[in-house]
């Protein structure tokens, strides 16, 4: 499995429910990029961020949620680790992707073995955040890809990490 997430300087990834910038360079770039035609899992409460809940398209969309009455046409439902782990097995040619939030990354890093991170050169107001990987024993820093400029204003790099 391979984690993608987007944080500023601080690891943060979100504040309040929301992404802490929304960068079309690296949402359509970056994100779209690596994610598309493989399979997304995330949240129940990622969903919710999403614009009217619509699931990723051209991805399987898979929702980690506790609540085992959770519902969403078109997206397979999980409700823990081991069924992550089952879903993988059974899907052995599926690239699958970790998507967030703060509590899917903290508890499922674990069972990633590659990260994409887009590191953006900046500092913002957080309340989630995603662990530190430049400061794990578990991750080194293969790659760095070359520096983007966001139409925003705000300078980001790709950073490709393995576990170790």
């Amino acid at each position: 499995m391979i984690v993608i997430a987007a944080v500023d300087r601080n690891w943060a990834i979100g504040n309040k429910g929301e992404l802490l910038v929304s960068l079309p360079e690296d949402q359509k770039g970056v994100f779209k990029k690596y994610t598309a035609g493989h399979t997304v899992a995330f949240g129940r409460k990622t969903l919710q961020t999403f614009k009217d809940e619509k699931l990723l398209p051209k991805r399987v969309n898979i929702i980690l949620t506790r609540n085992e009455s959770f519902e969403k046409e078109g997206a397979v439902i999980l409700h823990n680790e081991d069924q992550l782990r089952e879903y993988e097995h059974t899907h052995p040619d599926e690239k699958i992707f970790l998507i967030g939030g703060e509590e899917v990354y903290r508890t499922m890093l674990h069972l990633c073995d590659e990260a994409i991170i887009t590191a953006i050169k900046a500092e913002y107001t957080a309340d989630a955040f995603f662990p530190n990987l430049d400061e794990s024993e578990d991750w080194e820093l293969t790659e760095e890809e070359p520096e983007i400029m966001s139409e925003k204003g705000v300078a980001f790099t790709v950073r490709h990490y393995k576990r170790v």
